[in-house]
C-alpha cells in the first residue's frame, strides 16, 4: 500500500481548499520614488513599470494603490541637492517630507512608511557621516534620529531605517519618544545584506557610493547567525517589525527570523529580483506573471508577514483575476 497524494491535487477546487500559503493584496507594501519638480511621471529605465513621481502627481499612484487595496507605501526621496551631511534628508521642506504630507492628504488611511537613510542625500553616496574615509557610526546616529523625527513630524506612520548603523533603532526610538512621537512604529532593515541585487535601485535613487563599498555596514551574504544577532539587537532596542533584505536569495534568513523571533517579519523583494523577471519576460524566456507570483508566494511561505515589492500593484490585479 502506498499513499495517493495526488488525490488532493485532482482539481483546482481541492487544491484551493488544501492550499497552505495564500497571497493577498494586504500582504504587500509598494515602494515609490518621489522627486523634485513638477508634472513628472517618468519611467525608471532599470525598473520598467516603476516611475519617478513629482509630488503634484502622486495622486496617480495613490489612486492606483487604493483601487488595488494596497494598504502600505514605502517612500523614497530623490533630492535636488546633496552635501556631506545629507542635510536635505532632514529638511522640513524636503522631498520625503512633502511627499508624506501629500500622500496623507490624498489618502489618510494609507499606511505611510518612510525609508530613513542618507545615501541618496550625501554627496559621497554613503549611508552616514564620513570621517577619515570611513563612515562614523556614532556621529551618524544623531543624523539618522533627526531624519526620523522630521518624517514623523511630516505625518509618517512608520519609520524604516535602512542605514545598518549599530544602535540606530535605540537612537530613533529615543528621539521619537522625546519629541512626542511614541506612537510611531519602527520597521527596521535588520538583516540588510551587501547584495549585488541592489543595482537597479541605485540607478533609480541615484545613491551609488562615490568611493569604496558598503560592506563595512551591510551584512556579508555568507552569514545567517549574524543576522539573528542583528535582529535580536534591533528588537531589544525597540523595533516593532524586522526586515530581511533582499528576499529571494535569503529565504532561509526569513525562515530563521520567523522561527526565532515573535515579531512581524517583513521581506524586501528588491530591484534586482524585479528587473531580472522583467528582462527575462521581455525576451520571451519566462512567463512574467507566473514567475513573479511564484516568487512572492515563496517569500510568504518562508515566513514573511509583509512583502515589500515593486510587483505589488500588478500582483494585486493578478490575484483579482484568479
Amino acid at each position: 500500500m502506498f499513499d495517493r497524494h495526488r488525490r488532493l491535487r485532482e482539481s483546482k477546487n481541492i487544491r484551493d481548499l488544501v492550499k497552505e500559503t495564500v497571497l493577498n493584496a494586504q500582504d504587500f507594501i509598494y515602494p515609490i520614488f518621489a522627486v523634485e519638480g513638477e508634472n513628472i511621471k517618468e519611467e525608471i529605465e532599470s525598473l520598467p513599470g516603476v516611475y519617478h513621481y513629482s509630488v503634484d502627481r502622486l495622486h496617480e499612484v495613490v489612486e492606483e494603490m487604493n483601487q488595488c487595496k494596497i494598504r502600505g507605501v514605502l517612500v523614497f526621496g530623490i533630492p535636488d541637492y546633496k552635501d556631506e551631511v545629507g542635510s536635505s534628508a532632514f529638511d522640513e521642506n524636503g522631498i520625503v517630507q512633502r511627499a508624506v504630507k501629500k500622500i496623507k492628504e490624498l489618502s489618510p488611511y494609507l499606511w505611510v512608511i518612510t525609508d530613513v537613510c542618507m545615501c541618496q542625500y550625501t554627496s559621497h553616496g554613503h549611508c552616514g557621516i564620513i570621517k577619515e574615509n570611513k563612515v562614523d557610526n556614532d556621529v551618524t546616529l544623531e543624523y539618522i534620529a533627526k531624519i526620523a523625527v522630521s518624517h514623523a513630524k511630516a505625518g509618517a506612520d512608520m519609520i524604516a531605517p535602512s542605514d545598518m548603523m549599530d544602535g540606530r533603532i535605540l537612537a530613533i526610538r529615543k528621539a521619537l519618544d522625546l519629541n512626542g512621537y511614541d506612537h510611531i512604529s519602527i520597521m527596521s532593515y535588520s538583516a540588510k545584506y551587501s547584495s549585488a541585487f541592489y543595482g537597479p535601485f541605485r540607478e533609480a535613487a541615484n545613491s551609488a557610493p562615490q568611493f569604496g563599498d558598503r560592506k563595512t555596514y551591510q551584512m556579508d551574504p555568507a552569514n545567517i547567525r549574524e543576522a539573528m544577532r542583528e535582529i535580536e539587537s534591533d528588537i531589544s532596542e525597540g523595533a516593532d517589525i524586522v526586515m530581511v533584505k533582499p528576499a529571494l536569495s535569503y529565504l532561509d534568513v526569513i525562515r530563521w527570523s520567523r522561527d526565532n523571533f515573535n515579531k512581524p517579519v517583513a521581506a524586501y523583494s528588491v530591484s534586482g529580483e524585479y528587473s531580472m523577471i522583467k528582462a527575462g519576460a521581455k525576451l520571451g524566456f519566462i512567463n512574467e506573471k507566473a514567475i513573479a507570483m511564484e516568487i512572492l508566494l515563496s517569500i510568504k511561505r518562508a515566513g514573511a508577514d509583509i512583502i515589500i515589492t515593486y510587483y505589488a500593484l500588478d500582483a494585486a490585479k493578478w490575484l483579482k483575476e484568479d
